[in-house]
């Protein structure tokens, strides 16, 4: 495929289509699969398609598996080769990868099993080489990958080539990166559950097949996709490999896209239309650049950094600095439920009707005051009636730990005070969680009592952010307890208890996460959800005058430019959050989100980004506060 460089595409190495969604990205990629099925399905040949597994696959498997139910797309004619599989896993471990393809994609097609080639996670350790090379054989033998789908990690690996991986290497045994470790570690109940090797196709494999398709989906892999995209081939980030490839395509989200210097810097690749968004995008990063304060840059600041012709439209720098300064001044608020009786001409959020009713939505119990307990508790203290509704359960997220921690408590009460004849319930969990071990699948009484334990924790929680407890909402939302990670299906019945929440609340202002997530997760699918419902209640009297407020997520943070209303925390206020936060004991040893250098719980990454957002107003010349949690207004 030529790659056509454009003068926005000049630095990237490596042909990238952005598409508005993830389902929009996964037509091309399924068309592409769809054409070359049915040519050979004409020519009587055999089609051989490499396929990746993760979260990022899914969608594109359900159009596949679309196709084939609806539209009589046959896979009888088709070969597929795994890239990956956990080493010391069955294939109906229900964690494995063989396990997953038999339940996105293998049970759903008419796919021949023994057509199906995963790695084998059990063969012995003295055999693994062996069976190495049998794989890469059989690949031979296929007459080479046809289309080969690939993911990508947060360390740029490919397969599970993590770093160090270069483009020569085979199909063999891996050691797995801790950062990869941990990101599994939800789907294995904790991360000393997920296994430390790993059978993986190489880089070499991979590039040998004929087309290569990399899908990303999400602001969580923006960073790794600008630096395997525009960066140079190293081992460190295994992907940039992929440069080599004269028939590789990466179809991505906005979001996933969205560090790519087309997108974030645009003025550096081209000339630009310089609207309000983007100038204050530019003038932001500006300064942040030069480390210098809004209103201390030059005219030179810009000429030198790509921006000469934002001056001869809107400058001199004085007058854009002050502009910029102002603008940026105008987030900052003490009351993001707006002041009452004050000019909020220049305030976030206008200052009738009050009191307000605030909806606070919270994916999964932390959420909320991880991300704004601070604002929660300003919107109680200024007497707005705040309801906060955790939208699942978030009882996949419990250690088994935790369970038998709690089950015990009841036994030696009940034994103590209550009688044996009152123990069924923990001697049954108790026993379910025996035979069910480490890796096996909950059994409805175990999730239960999980979501129980984290509801516990979250009314301690807004104990300590001054909520009442009768304030808070637990929607358990069906795709949720009916499912697992990776495996969620929204359905109506979803929607429609968001939709029973929205009319019985009626908010003015509501709080939300998921915008630009991967779209599997659950913030995303929580945010999907909402709206899907706010939709269907658009006809309603209070969704005309209701503002929707975005936050980003657990160990996250929305860019300077992004942010709408940034609300600042005295030092007292934060560490009452970092209270709250220390409340949620079951999620103490797990950092959410993205992985931190300098912290290894959730509450010191949560210090990390709201004080981090602080020295940020202040480098850019504004006042100096401790801590800042930021929201950025959505549009229905």
């Amino acid at each position: 495929m030529t790659h056509l460089v454009s003068e926005l595409t000049q630095l990237e190495r490596i042909p990238t289509q952005i598409y508005e969604s993830a389902d929009a990205a996964c037509l091309t990629v399924a068309d592409a699969i769809t054409d070359l099925i049915q040519q050979r399905n004409a020519a009587g040949k055999a089609t051989v398609l490499g396929l990746a597994t993760g979260s990022t696959p899914v969608r594109l498997y359900r159009e596949l598996i679309r196709r084939h139910q609806q539209e009589g797309l046959s896979f009888a004619n088709v070969i597929t080769f795994n890239l990956d599989e956990y080493y010391g896993l069955a294939g109906d471990h229900p964690e494995s990868y063989r396990k997953f393809m038999q339940d996105q994609l293998f049970d759903h097609v008419d796919l021949k099993p023994e057509n199906t080639y995963v790695p084998d996670g059990l063969v012995d350790r003295d055999a693994v080489f062996q069976s190495c090379k049998d794989y890469e054989a059989a690949i031979a033998d296929a007459g080479g990958i046809d289309i080969q789908i690939l993911g990508i990690g947060r360390t740029g690996h490919i397969g599970f080539n993590e770093p160090g991986s270069g483009p020569e290497t085979l199909t063999r045994l891996v050691t797995l990166d801790n950062l990869t470790r941990r990101d599994a570690a939800r789907d294995f109940l904790g991360e000393e559950n997920v296994p430390r090797h790993a059978i993986t196709m190489g880089v070499g494999t991979i590039l040998a097949a004929h087309q290569l398709f990399l899908l990303a989906w999400g602001e969580g892999k923006a960073s790794i996709m600008a630096q395997t995209v525009e960066g140079k081939q190293t081992e460190t980030i295994p992907a940039t490999f992929l440069q080599q490839h004269n028939n590789c395509t990466f179809c991505i989200d906005q979001a996933a896209a969205s560090q790519l210097t087309r997108q974030c810097h645009p003025w550096l690749v081209g000339r630009i239309e310089w609207t309000e968004e983007t100038t204050r995008k530019a003038v932001l990063w500006l300064a942040q650049k030069t480390g210098k304060s809004l209103l201390k840059l030059v005219d030179e600041d810009y000429t030198e950094n790509g921006m000469s012709d934002l001056l001869v439209e809107q400058g001199p720098a004085y007058d854009l600095n002050i502009r910029l300064f102002n603008v940026t001044q105008h987030t900052i608020t003490g009351w993001p439920g707006g002041k009452p009786n004050a000019d909020d001409s220049h305030r976030p959020e206008r200052a009738t009707p009050y009191p307000k009713r605030s909806l606070i939505l919270s994916p999964e119990p932390l959420d909320d005051v991880y991300c704004l307990g601070g604002t929660i508790n300003r919107l109680k203290q200024h007497g707005n009636q705040v309801t906060i509704a955790y939208q699942t359960s978030g009882n996949l997220a419990v250690p088994d730990t935790e369970v038998r921690r709690a089950i015990e408590l009841m036994i030696e009460l009940g034994t103590d005070r209550i009688g044996e004849a009152d123990l069924s319930y923990a001697t049954t969990v108790e026993t379910q969680l025996n035979e069910k071990g480490s890796f096996g699948a909950d059994t409805s009484e175990i999730r239960q009592l999980k979501g129980l334990i984290r509801r516990s924790e979250a009314r301690s929680s807004a104990r300590t952010l001054g909520i009442d407890t009768e304030s808070l909402h637990f929607m358990d939302l069906p795709f949720y307890e009916e499912g697992r990670y990776r495996r969620f299906i929204v359905t109506q019945a979803d929607i429609a208890k968001m939709c029973e929440l929205l009319e019985t609340v009626k908010p003015h202002q509501i709080f939300a996460t998921g915008y630009g997530h991967d779209p599997l997760s659950v913030p995303a699918l929580s945010f999907e959800i909402l709206s899907a419902a706010l939709e269907q209640c658009a006809g309603s009297e209070w969704f005309k005058d209701c503002n929707i407020w975005l936050y980003k997520g657990p160990a996250d943070e929305w860019e300077a430019h992004e942010i709408d209303m940034a609300v600042p925390l005295s030092p007292d206020e934060f560490e009452n959050k970092i209270q709250g936060i220390y409340q949620h004991q079951t999620q103490r040893s797990q950092s959410p989100g993205r992985a931190s250098k300098k912290s290894s719980n959730s509450w010191d990454l949560a210090r990390e980004i709201n004080c981090g957002t602080a020295e940020i107003y202040d480098a850019l010349g504004l006042a100096e506060y401790e801590a800042i949690e930021c929201f950025k207004r959505y549009s229905k």
